[in-house]
């Protein structure tokens, strides 16, 4: 199964062709989506990380865009990107650097803080308007929260110039915003997104075909956090786009295999892309025997339902994020599976990876377990001596 973790306040949907039914609204409605004087343009893509599923369909609504961070649902001053018809998608086609153009419009000039996203409600109608099937399961309804009424916050912070275009690309983490919801068998929508700017950035590779792409996950990571991530696609090539200048830490993930790791890979906006290897000569992970942690994350004893709990481990100079997963939302468990193996590791070179395996880390991690106003808290892992582990969270 393949996991991915992003960075909190993120919410989102994918769209097709979206945009080209938006028109532009002031609070309260009308207006039209031609630009005036003072205006320029902000342009919206979606893309989307790794997912757990075999399809998550979702149901937009509108886009609501805000000059004030702190603006409340019925305050002035919203400006709305309202679908002609609420468009229902599938979320599971924008991997490896695929981008979907969500469209164009024009928005006052001014810096903005907060954008909202609307999805429509499952109905009578519509039962699967949002909805989840499961890998080799049937579709399934999602339960949305409340705070989709009114859409959920996203604190973000960009500019529009007059005459000029302002870019964002949304970022969806469909692994992580579809949360197993106790016994059951249902599930909610925890919508997770990243907001940034449109990067002409990439760092883009090869990993073998003899291992389980489906099943691979490649990530672009800094101090353990993931920037951005992806799969494969049938030939191998992994492509992780719009990413800030700046240097980065490979990670390579797959099931039965250890993980890999190329430290120090550059992106800037001078080089476009970094080419980290070719097809003639793809990463391949060494194989390894996977070991089994789970768990619970609890508060005064209560189940912490809206918990994360990641897997890092120490590679050479770097720690890196192996795995993550959101916590069942009703009972606060979690499973992880990790490599037992030792992870392998190569510095980036322009001529050519050389992996070396880093025999200290095999098996050993650092569980962090977190929520959106808690600290993290840390346990110490060896899968090494005990392939199949139990490891609870307090608070």
């Amino acid at each position: 199964m393949r996991k991915s973790y992003g960075s909190a306040c993120r919410w989102g949907i994918r769209a097709a062709t979206w945009m080209s039914a938006l028109v532009l609204a002031g609070c309260g409605g009308g207006g039209g989506s031609g630009g005036v004087a003072g205006d320029g343009t902000l342009r919206v893509a979606m893309t989307d990380a790794p997912s757990c599923y075999e399809h998550v369909f979702v149901t937009v609504e509108k886009v609501r865009v805000h000059t004030s961070a702190g603006a409340g649902d019925n305050d002035a001053g919203w400006r709305d990107l309202t679908l002609a018809a609420p468009r229902r998608v599938d979320l599971l086609g924008l991997t490896n650097g695929v981008l979907e153009e969500l469209g164009s419009t024009a928005l006052p000039a001014g810096d903005y803080s907060q954008v909202r996203l609307v999805l429509a409600e499952n109905s009578v109608q519509q039962p699967l308007a949002n909805a989840v099937q499961p890998i080799g399961g049937t579709l399934t309804p999602l339960r949305t929260p409340s705070a989709q009424q009114s859409g959920l916050k996203l604190q973000v912070h960009f500019s529009v110039e007059a005459g000029k275009q302002a870019d964002l690309v949304l970022d969806f983490d469909a692994c992580k915003s579809v949360v197993a919801a106790g016994n059951s068998g249902s599930f909610v929508l925890k919508p997770v997104v990243s907001v940034t700017p449109r990067f002409v950035t990439s760092i883009q590779g090869f990993v073998t075909t003899t291992m389980t792409l489906t099943a691979t996950s490649v990530s672009a990571q800094k101090d353990g956090a993931i920037v951005r991530s992806t799969v494969p696609d049938a030939s191998g090539k992994f492509v992780l786009s719009f990413l800030p200048e700046d240097t980065y830490t490979l990670v390579i993930t797959s099931d039965g295999r250890a993980a890999g790791v190329v430290s120090g890979v550059p992106v800037s906006l001078a080089a476009s892309v970094t080419s980290v290897n070719s097809a003639a000569a793809p990463i391949v992970l060494p194989t390894s025997p996977m070991g089994t942690v789970t768990g619970t994350v609890t508060a005064n004893a209560n189940p912490l339902g809206d918990a994360t709990v990641r897997a890092l481990q120490v590679v050479g100079a770097d720690t890196v994020q192996v795995a993550a997963t959101p916590v069942d939302v009703e009972l606060a468990t979690y499973t992880l599976r990790l490599p037992t193996a030792a992870p392998v590791r190569a510095p980036f070179s322009a001529t050519g990876l050389s992996f070396a395996a880093q025999a200290a880390a095999a098996g050993k991690y650092t569980l962090s377990a977190s929520t959106p106003d808690r600290l993290a808290l840390t346990r110490a892992l060896d899968l090494g001596s005990a392939p199949a582990s139990t490891v609870n969270f307090a608070y």
